[in-house]
């Protein structure tokens, strides 16, 4: 009998130190420095309007202040669709955590870029056959005619950009105790890029021009929230901000032909995506 009582001491001594063991050890969520994160997303995004200039070997004009929209693909299997990958306005970003609260990464923000199609702009500047086109008014004004001009950024308005953030833990502002299971943290950064469109423009009835050309360069800051699961999977909000500013696009088979313009986004997106230690 004395036996078993020593015996069955020594399992409860035992089984209280392996818990407390377990319970000092730090939680797999409590370091960040060495980790990689990748994730893949889409957004809805808006512009400011915009000076446009479209200069050629036969004209030379700026319309002003012109509106642009997105092209929203809604909730899509395109997002998934390996096939379909560049239809919906999808987000993508693979980053290493330097430390234990900031990462360095690398993303494609895949917008799109739709200059508003029957919009009335003021204008400066010369074209052939003014008047032409449906798109004189009696104001001195232009209308955005489909055989005067169409001007997007759809394949999209690639921006491709680096970025540093800083990652802070608040799972204990929101009485989060096990961050292992479930840790709630707050994102800011800052990126710079280049910008890859894929200009779609076609002029006064001329060939249509559709081709990829580095245009531009822009700059961002961002903010969100970044819900991690089980240790390893994510998903996270981001709000950005941002300049872009388009130096040389493409618009004809003819080199010296081309756009430039410059305007301010705002990109919300949600992704979903993985954290884990190589």
């Amino acid at each position: 009998m004395k036996l078993i009582k020593i015996a069955f001491a020594t399992l409860t001594l035992l089984t209280t130190y392996q818990n407390s063991a377990q319970e000092t050890l730090p939680k797999y969520t409590a370091s960040n420095k060495g980790k990689f994160y990748v994730y893949w997303g889409g957004n809805r995004s808006y512009y400011s309007g915009s000076d446009i200039r479209f200069k050629g070997s036969d004209y030379d004009f700026t319309l002003h202040n012109a509106t642009a929209h997105d092209k929203p693909k809604g909730w899509h299997i395109d997002y998934i669709n390996p096939t379909k990958l560049t239809i919906p306005q999808t987000n993508a970003r693979i980053g290493y955590f330097i430390s234990d609260h900031y990462n360095v990464s690398l993303g494609l923000d895949h917008m799109k870029y739709v200059t508003t199609q029957f919009q009335e702009v003021s204008y400066d500047g010369y074209y052939p056959n003014q008047g032409s086109y449906g798109e004189s008014l009696p104001n001195g004004d232009v209308l955005l005619t489909k055989e005067f001009l169409t001007f997007e950024h759809t394949d999209g308005l690639n921006f491709i950009n680096a970025e540093i953030n800083r990652v802070d833990d608040i799972s204990k502002l929101v009485q989060i105790r096990d961050t292992d299971k479930i840790q709630l943290n707050t994102t800011v950064g800052v990126g710079a890029g280049v910008l890859y469109p894929k200009t779609n423009a076609q002029m006064f009835g001329r060939q249509r021009y559709d081709d990829f050309k580095v245009s531009g360069f822009g700059f961002s800051a961002k903010t969100g929230l970044n819900l991690t699961f089980f240790k390893h999977y994510f998903i996270q909000y981001e709000a950005k901000i941002g300049y872009i500013d388009i130096t040389n696009a493409r618009i004809s088979q003819n080199t010296t032909d081309k756009a430039m313009h410059h305007f301010t986004f705002f990109e919300s997106i949600i992704a979903v995506g993985g954290i884990f230690r190589l």
